[in-house]
């Protein structure tokens, strides 16, 4: 027997998907629905264990598979390009494998609405994830004059607490990263272009077994005053911003964030870094009191916990009261098949929706704190925790190279 916040000694994907399933049969029965549609690659991804790269925007939704999910059956249906892989990877039966199902065009849609009446009783209640253009022109074929329920809210229940071997999973996806990043770190002198720094990430983590690069790699130099910075609405730190052939000087502050992906599951990393010098003691100083932050934080994490009871110690230790998290952002969010998703703690959905968000064993969170010291810059860095019942355990380990410990 398992216990909710533990790793697998291996992951085993056969049980992982197994135990998904039941997950995601048990939230549709809880949630009345009958029938779940899912278009978005990452649900389609956790219903049904397939994956596939989507390496051009323009074909991504053209192309991208399609499943079905009827409660209490026992498989998923896929509507794929490649059935045969699907059946061969993924040990679908036939009878579940479906030909393509192009459902930005009019004659898909409305081919896609009488198979799924066939899969669906009349009265029964359907939940989507999305709805292109073609479906709501088409509505009356697929929800019957009723009006569909989320897919998300259904799956989203599913994916906050993370199985052993998904939490497997996903230390194998961030230490993958960090190995990526290591050597480019070691290659970070000045007349480096920040092109240059992605190249070598993103060989490096191809290399290593990645499959996909979820988020292109920021390396931002951060200006050491915000009116030095971009304007931005809501007058704080303009971040991330993309990445350029600029050349790096010596001294410049490096935010950096990236994540790539692997077996379905998403990695996010961040730290901050000067180039081609050590930090000052004036930004050695903006490190420790990042380290305060996230120290008070962690000594607050554990299951039972709430996001209030995270952000309200991160305020405290920062001193004054102030978010010490970018304010487009949060305090923490989620991991897994997204690089980010539920719980998100911190957000401009203010305290009571944070006093709602209560923790439990199983639970993945990136934290990311940041200190903003105006006239030098500051810091910023993530890390990666699960929850268990009395506290967490760290999934990432990359030092704070060239800070403190």
């Amino acid at each position: 027997m398992t216990v909710a916040g533990t790793l697998a000694e291996v992951a085993d994907l056969g049980r992982m998907q197994r135990d998904r399933w039941t997950k995601l049969q048990t939230a549709m029965v809880e949630q009345a629905v009958d029938a779940l549609v899912l278009l978005g690659n990452s649900n389609v991804s956790y219903a049904t264990g397939e994956s596939w790269p989507l390496a051009d925007p323009g074909q991504a939704n053209v192309e991208r598979p399609v499943a079905v999910v009827i409660s209490e059956d026992d498989w998923p249906h896929l509507f794929t390009s490649f059935p045969e892989a699907a059946e061969r990877d993924l040990g679908l039966p036939e009878s579940h494998l479906h030909g393509p199902m192009y459902l930005e065009f009019d004659e898909s849609a409305e081919a896609f609405g009488r198979v799924l009446s066939e899969l669906v009783p009349e009265d029964g209640r359907i939940a989507i994830d999305e709805l292109p253009g073609s479906l709501r022109r088409t509505c009356e074929l697929f929800f019957w004059n009723s009006t569909p329920a989320s897919a998300d809210d259904v799956i989203g229940a599913c994916k906050l607490v993370k199985t052993p071997d998904e939490l497997r999973l996903l230390r194998t996806v961030l230490h993958m990263t960090e190995q990526a990043i290591a050597p480019v770190q070691a290659a970070l002198v000045p007349g480096t272009r920040q092109t240059e720094l992605t190249a070598r990430f993103l060989r490096a983590a191809f290399e290593l077994g990645a499959q996909a690069n979820i988020l292109d790699a920021i390396w931002q130099v951060m200006p050491a005053r915000l009116a030095d910075g971009p304007w931005t609405t809501h007058a704080g730190v303009a971040c991330p911003l993309l990445t350029t052939e600029r050349e790096l000087r010596q001294g410049d502050v490096l935010w950096v964030d990236t994540g790539i992906s692997y077996a379905g599951f998403a990695s996010d990393f961040g730290r901050t870094w000067v180039v081609g010098t050590e930090p000052t003691a004036r930004q050695q100083a903006q490190f420790r009191a990042w380290r305060e932050i996230l120290d008070a934080v962690l000594a607050v994490t554990r299951a039972g916990a709430t996001g209030a009871d995270l952000t309200g110690a991160a305020r405290a230790a920062s001193g004054g009261g102030q978010r010490p998290w970018m304010e487009h952002f949060y305090l923490g969010h989620g991991l897994g098949v997204e690089s980010a998703e539920a719980p998100f703690i911190g957000t401009d959905l203010g305290d009571a929706y944070d006093e709602r968000q209560v923790l439990a064993a199983g639970m993945v969170l990136v934290l990311e704190p940041l200190v903003w010291d105006e006239g030098a810059a500051g810091y910023r860095a993530e890390e990666v925790i699960a929850i268990t019942d009395d506290g967490y355990i760290p999934l990432t380990d990359y030092p704070y190279d060239p800070y403190g410990d």
